[in-house]
């Protein structure tokens, strides 16, 4: 996998969640906009000091962390 050198945690920062490049945009504003139905192009406007290297490591970043965290489908 390509690093992930746009990813930070820093506890400082969006009380220690992934953000992008130390900003206070976290991976998971990001996944969450393309979840619903957001595009690259409405991103980027919406936070217009981003670019898209920026969004396609936070997908990748949701992607890998997907791998590494049980989550469980079904409520018991």
């Amino acid at each position: 996998m390509k690093a992930l050198d746009r990813i930070t945690l820093n506890p400082g920062v969006m009380g220690g969640k992934p953000c992008i490049r130390g900003l206070r945009v976290t991976v998971g504003t990001i996944v969450g906009l393309f979840a619903t139905g957001g595009t690259t192009d409405e991103i980027l406007k919406m936070y217009p000091y981003l670019q898209q290297e920026d969004l396609m490591q936070a997908l990748s970043y949701a992607a890998w962390r997907s791998e590494e965290i049980e989550v469980p489908l079904t409520s018991a």
